[in-house]
């Protein structure tokens, strides 16, 4: 397990998904904010349905974040056969996600692949007084969807957990749940829109202040207009590039029934505060 300590801002976020304008845009957003590299954290899936596999791991790693392995750079970095991403054979996500794999599998690098392998599976992260767990789907399994309006769920990964605040991705939407003492912050990703019906993305500050730490949650425009001409260009899913314009995912299978009925809902995300 890796682990970090913090003392000032960190900008957290979700899922590039080989979405090259995103990541650049958020990029300048830290320099904007004045955000080094090394409080900047990604919880994973750099590589997805968009067209710059390659270019987003080579972005990064200029870059020089922080990354939890997702699913992806698991299947990916050891060439599994699929992206890993949980979801049930058959279903619309499930047949989306073998074109975008078969094709970004064939842009990686062995380098990009060893990368990939070496990731952490997990980043402790440490803010004196708090201590935070960064992973990319649940505690224990890379590729847990773990949503909003599963209370219950959450509250057995924090048990699970045994920190202050779990920092987690793989679901794609941003998210703040406090169970008891302890707080669930998914920063939803930056490459693909929240399912809200909005073409902007996600991303998260945490800053420590006299009242412990402020969280905020902001939306990221980009040039997404480009994405989705590389996107054409390389013969990719319309359904992933559509919603690139739309903030509509093209299928709502892993989505309980109360994330479902948000569809084409804004995301009201207020800023707060976790306090010692």
């Amino acid at each position: 397990m890796s682990s970090i300590n913090l003392t000032g801002p960190m900008l957290f976020f979700g899922g590039p998904y080989s979405n090259l304008e995103a990541l650049r845009a958020l990029r300048d957003v830290a320099d904007m904010r004045g955000i080094a590299a090394d409080h900047c954290l990604c919880s994973g899936d750099v590589v997805a349905y968009c067209a710059d596999a390659q270019a987003c791991v080579d972005e990064i790693c200029d870059w020089g974040v922080h990354v939890v392995m997702g699913n992806c750079e698991e299947s990916l970095g050891q060439g599994q056969e699929d992206c890993g991403c949980g979801f049930e054979e058959g279903t619309a996500c499930d047949v989306l996600s073998k074109q975008w794999f078969t094709y970004a599998n064939a842009q990686l690098t062995e380098d990009a692949r060893a990368w990939m392998r070496n990731l952490p599976r997990s980043i402790t992260v440490r803010y004196t007084p708090f201590k935070m767990l960064a992973v990319h789907g649940g505690v224990e399994e890379i590729n847990k969807f773990i949503f909003e309006s599963q209370k219950a769920e959450i509250a057995q990964e924090l048990e699970k957990a045994d920190v202050d605040v779990v920092l987690a991705g793989h679901c794609g939407l941003p998210f703040s749940k406090k169970v008891g003492d302890q707080y669930w912050i998914n920063a939803g990703v930056i490459g693909m829109p929240a399912n809200d019906g909005q073409p902007h993305t996600w991303y998260c500050v945490i800053t420590p202040d006299e009242n412990g730490l402020e969280v905020g949650f902001y939306p990221l425009s980009y040039d997404y207009q480009t994405t989705q001409f590389k996107m054409a260009t390389k013969g990719l899913a319309t359904g992933y590039r559509d919603a690139l314009a739309t903030g509509l995912w093209p299928s709502l299978d892993v989505l309980p029934q109360v994330e479902k009925m948000k569809t084409d809902q804004g995301l009201s995300l207020k800023r707060f505060n976790i306090n010692p």
